[in-house]
């Protein structure tokens, strides 16, 4: 049970509890009144600020109509101003621009072709708008007058700024080709920098707005023009430098300032100066011949305006390349693109039709040195023929994309020169063999006919042409005529276009069938000689010089593709030529031979007759021998080697018999006068044996 005292404390303390609660409620009804009264306040100020609020929009909202339309009548004016004033100008075009297309685009070329545009605009307002107006008319005229001032400057510009490209440049540039350096390529600037700009802003403006092309034609004339003349240029070039100092020189640019050029002198083409070089060597060594009459010209006295002019083509054919590709570059950045080929073909026709005829007049004159058997001139076919074959790829790649007729303008020549090389090879060949020279103008000492030398020499020629002359004979299907077959992995598609297996071994036997014809006519020259020593000594020389000539110049490696035996066939020769003349000695040596000498007995007194026969042993001996020195003092045999080795061989034999028969005869008494018929002693008759084949003994 709780105590009096703790729940009357209790009590109280509920009561003061229940108090303050009473008080918080009457705080917050009061709150609650007071907001209620702040609420109603608040409505009727927010209905009253609405109704103003609408007032207040119907009030502004006519006005913000009526403002509208003022601003937009407003615009209306501004642009009808503007659009005013826009037409008025077309109407001052002609006044404003006037001066400027009077006085030209020279010099101010932008400003030019901005009064250019507003022309062509004014041009298509009143077309558009007033195509009946005196005005359009005068825009037109004064259009016309501009685009016509615009084509003469495009044509002043690209006359008085395309220049010659110079032959120093334009060697430097071709000679990079041989060099085994990598060097920078040699720039050309056809035109200045600032000047192709102009130029390519002109074409451009009158593509597209000018609506002409006649200045593509006036493009491909000029630049036609200086690619023509840098060609040439160069040709003169090398004929000016031939003859003030026999080579012509470029200097080169690779990393050297332009002003201090190094000279250098331009690589020549494997001629006719090769194989000379070579029959000088021969000479060194005794082995030069003397001239016959053969009706071959003689190789040695070509004219060295030959070399010139083949160099001179060799190299405006690589300069052709070259110029045309830098003008394609130029072409690509004036030209419309769908236009550059075209006038790309008609650019480099000069040009092309110029190195073509000079091409057909090589030919032509080839022709022409075939009828007069003067093949050394034919010689120049060679060197020109492998150098277009060579540069054939670089031509199809520039001529890409012009007309067939211009593409097939180098397969023609080619053609033709191979023709004409093909029959230079043949007629060669048979000329060797039907030589007439039988009866005149033979070598008196028996030394190498000119027919043997300038044989020798044109085949020297053909090592440096190998696949060029392979494919010469091939292209007219000489394999049938040398008896070849055509094997098919040996050709390509093209018909002329063969395997270098197969054009050595076609070259080789062509080679042969030369080389046999040289034999057969030499033969038949040899049978001119009435004294058939002489002829032996002819043929000896001639085999001599033919061996040798063909292992110095390693034709013989080319002639054993197909006669293996070459070489042993041409030694047997030259030992069968040394026994036949060894024969004519016979005659001298018989006199005091063994076989026909008397027989007695020693101490026995010789009978009239006796002595009568060993008398004219020794007349018969003597008189050969003086006889047969004499005459043969005058033959020649010019290899030292050979020489010595027929004279050797002579005089150990004649020594021995003449020795044998002195020393059975010497002292035996035939005669009162023994000087008279023992006129020599052994090694008199040696000394003039050795003196035998010296005509400055």
């Amino acid at each position: 049970m709780i105590p009096p005292q703790e729940a009357s404390a209790r009590r109280r303390e509920i009561e003061d509890k229940l108090k303050q609660e009473e008080e918080t409620l009457s705080f917050i009804r009061d709150s609650l009144e007071k907001s209620d009264q702040l609420t109603k306040n608040m409505v009727s100020i927010l209905s009253s600020f609405e109704s103003r609020l609408m007032k207040l929009e119907n009030s502004i909202i006519p006005v913000h109509k009526q403002t509208e339309n003022l601003q937009r009548l407003q615009e209306n004016v501004e642009k009808t101003l503007f659009c005013l004033d826009h037409v008025i100008s077309y109407y001052h075009v002609a006044s404003d621009t006037e001066k400027t297309i009077r006085e030209g685009p020279t010099g101010r070329l932008e400003e030019y072709l901005g009064s250019m545009a507003k022309i062509q605009k004014a041009v298509e307002y009143f077309q558009d708008n007033s195509p009946d107006s005196p005005e359009l008319n005068k825009v037109k005229l004064l259009f016309e007058r501009g685009k016509e001032s615009l084509e003469s400057e495009f044509r002043s510009l690209m006359t008085r700024h395309s220049k010659v490209v110079s032959p120093v440049l334009i060697l430097d540039l071709i000679s990079g080709e041989d060099d085994l350096e990598v060097q920078e390529e040699v720039p050309l600037e056809h035109l200045p920098e600032s000047v192709l700009q102009d130029v390519i802003r002109i074409s451009r403006w009158l593509v597209e707005y000018g609506r002409n092309q006649d200045f593509m034609n006036v493009y491909y004339q000029i630049r036609s023009s200086q690619l023509d003349r840098s060609i040439k240029g160069l040709k003169e070039h090398f004929r000016k430098s031939s003859s003030s100092s026999g080579v012509p020189y470029s200097p080169a640019v690779p990393n050297k300032r332009k002003d201090t050029p190094t000279k250098k002198p331009v690589k020549r083409p494997g001629t006719i100066r090769k194989a000379q070089n070579l029959l000088k060597q021969y000479s060194q060594h005794g082995l030069d011949g003397k001239k016959g009459g053969s009706n071959l010209i003689p190789l040695e006295g070509r004219d060295d305006m030959l070399d010139v002019e083949t160099d001179a083509y060799i190299h405006c054919v690589s300069a052709f390349v070259k110029l045309a590709q830098s003008e394609y570059q130029l072409l690509m950045d004036v030209i419309p693109e769908h236009h550059q080929k075209k006038t790309f073909d008609s650019l480099i026709q000069d040009a092309l039709d110029g190195l073509m005829l000079e091409g057909e007049n090589i030919v032509a004159a080839a022709r022409k040195a075939i009828i007069r058997h003067d093949f050394s001139a034919v010689l120049t076919v060679f060197p020109i023929l492998r150098h277009l074959k060579q540069t054939k790829p670089e031509f199809d790649q520039v001529l890409q994309g012009t007309a067939a007729s211009t593409k097939n303008k180098l397969p023609s020549l080619i053609t033709s020169m191979e023709t004409v090389g093909a029959k230079a090879l043949e007629d060669f060949a048979d000329n060797i063999k039907n030589d007439p020279d039988k009866e005149y103008n033979m070598p008196k000492d028996g030394t190498v006919h000119e027919l043997t030398s300038n044989a020798i020499l044109f085949l020297q020629q053909l090592l440096d042409f190998q696949e060029t002359a392979g494919a010469m004979l091939a292209s007219q299907v000489l394999g049938d005529t040398y008896n070849i077959p055509l094997d098919p992995r040996e050709t390509s598609s093209s018909a002329t276009s063969y395997s270098s297996e197969f054009s050595k071994r076609l070259l080789s036997t062509y080679i042969c069938k030369v080389l046999g014809n040289l034999q057969l006519n030499l033969l038949s020259k040899s049978k001119v000689y009435e004294d058939p020593a002489l002829s032996a000594i002819f043929l000896h020389n001639s085999y001599n010089y033919i061996l040798k000539a063909l292992e110095k110049s390693e034709l013989i490696q080319l002639v054993a593709v197909t006669q293996k035996t070459a070489e042993r066939s041409y030694r047997e020769h030259i030992e069968q030529q040394i026994q036949t003349y060894q024969r004519s000695w016979l005659k001298v040596t018989d006199y005091i031979a063994e076989k026909n000498l008397p027989v007695f007995q020693p101490g026995v007194k010789l009978r009239d007759k006796e002595r009568q026969v060993i008398k004219e042993r020794f007349k018969g001996f003597n008189d050969g021998l003086e006889e047969l020195c004499k005459i043969q003092k005058a033959w020649a045999i010019p290899d030292t080697e050979q020489r010595d080795k027929i004279r050797q061989a002579q005089k150990n034999i004649v020594k021995e018999t003449y020795g044998a028969f002195l020393h059975r005869y010497g002292s035996v008494p035939f005669t009162k006068n023994p000087e008279k018929y023992i006129k020599y002693r052994v090694e008199q008759v040696g000394d003039m044996i050795d003196r035998l084949f010296d005509t400055s003994a």
